[in-house]
């Protein structure tokens, strides 16, 4: 056998233990599969000690999304099937179809030779796919490897326009489930601060959803595009963006997409310090979300996200832009008292955002006891990790050598080796 030198530097440098290395890997199973990986300390020290030299499909999708690198980078070598494939298309499509356990994914790459009838059955097997990734997403938020699966998906389900025959509604509903796939892709990147390929997967986005003539969809690829600019610091584009999305007929039509993207609207003038603009927003948000009819039937995408829990997030978001601190926190606390489920990095977001809200009003100390309540596994998301370090460099500017700001400043760098 011969050691893996490499994956034991790559380890290295992030200071991972094997324990943190199998935490990681099983929690990208579980993105990848819908079920929790099973990888333990002594799977990682077979790698190490080269034991195992090509670990299986899953686990080679999993460690790829952790390093952010293919697996030869970490010292596998390929055994020889891999090797003798075609392309390297053809290995990736394989590991993701044995990845996702294979059957449905299979089922929509066509396995059975020459034309067949697409059907209602595969646009509702790629919908069962979307809703997993909606799931994934609202579970970890911003992964890479969230974003490549639902690039891979929007793959297949336009594979399928070319493998078989179908009618006028069933490729429009296939052209919506790729768009729906893609703008899922875009979002990952967006959470996860990869905006030059969140721009490219909007581009992709946007063509999709105008062939498939659903205003549902092309409204959350442009409401993600106007937050996209809003990241970006752009709020004229922001805002354009945003007014395509609030033109929709699905804004006039129903009240709950009028009323997210008026919420959307509030945030991306916060950045202009427009307090009358946001609060006028808000409330042609509110007044909307008042008449939504909550039993109508919506897409699974908004229906997942969109109460009045986010309606304050967005408040909070466009208030401690614009810099009105208390009414900031008014909302924060107010959000957070309503969000519901298990959408760790939206709560995270918004208790980050309430410290700073607290930290705008001086009251360092409740800001600081906010701030480390973070749970540290989550602390690590790319946009909670950028928001709480402008936390600590506002604590600096304003408490420059407490006891406060050693006392975060102490948290702060054990919070990096325990997730780095």
């Amino acid at each position: 056998m011969v050691a893996n030198v490499a994956l034991r530097l790559r380890m290295a440098e992030r200071r991972m233990t094997k324990a943190e290395l199998a935490r990681e890997v099983n929690a990208e199973v579980e993105i990848l599969t819908g079920k929790l990986g099973t990888v333990s300390e002594r799977t990682v020290h077979n790698w190490l000690t080269g034991q195992t030299r090509w670990p299986p499909a899953k686990i080679r999708l999993a460690l790829t999304a952790v390093f952010d690198c293919p697996p030869e980078e970490l010292g596998f070598v390929p055994t020889g099937r891999a090797r003798s494939s075609t392309s390297e298309e053809d290995v990736r499509r394989r590991d993701f179809v044995a990845a996702a356990g294979g059957t449905a994914v299979a089922a929509l790459t066509g396995a059975a030779a020459g034309p067949r009838r697409i059907g209602i059955g595969d646009v509702q097997q790629l919908q069962a796919r979307f809703a997993e990734v909606v799931a994934s997403d609202h579970r970890h938020g911003g992964r890479l490897s969230i974003e490549t699966r639902a690039g891979q998906l929007a793959d297949e389900a336009l594979a399928l326009q070319e493998r078989g025959t179908a009618t006028q509604r069933i490729r429009a509903q296939l052209y919506a489930s790729a768009a729906s796939f893609m703008s899922s892709a875009m979002w990952a990147a967006i959470d996860g601060r990869r905006f030059d390929a969140a721009l490219q997967h909007h581009q992709k986005a946007a063509s999709l959803a105008a062939m498939s003539g659903d205003s549902s969809i092309q409204f959350r690829i442009w409401s993600h595009a106007g937050s996209l600019y809003r990241h970006l610091g752009r709020p004229g584009d922001a805002l354009a963006a945003n007014d395509v999305a609030r033109s929709l007929p699905i804004s006039r039509r129903d009240p709950l997409f009028a009323s997210l993207g008026h919420a959307r609207h509030a945030a991306i003038h916060g950045l202009t310090g427009d307090t009358n603009a946001v609060r006028r927003s808000l409330g042609h948000a509110q007044e909307a979300l008042d008449r939504a009819d909550s039993g109508a039937s919506r897409p699974l995408w908004i229906t997942a996200f969109y109460y009045q829990a986010e309606l304050d997030s967005l408040a909070l978001a466009a208030y401690l832009s614009a810099g009105s601190w208390e009414e900031a926190e008014a909302h924060a606390h107010r959000s957070m008292a309503l969000r519901r489920g298990a959408m760790q990095r939206s709560h995270a977001i918004t208790t980050v955002r309430l410290a700073h809200a607290q930290l705008g009003q001086g009251d360092l100390e409740p800001a600081v006891v906010t701030a480390m309540s973070v749970p540290a596994e989550v602390s690590a998301h790319p946009r909670v990790t950028g928001m709480l370090n402008a936390f600590g460099a506002k604590l600096s500017d304003l408490a420059d050598g407490s006891n406060l700001a050693r006392s975060w400043a102490e948290y702060a760098y054990n919070a990096r080796r325990t997730t780095a």
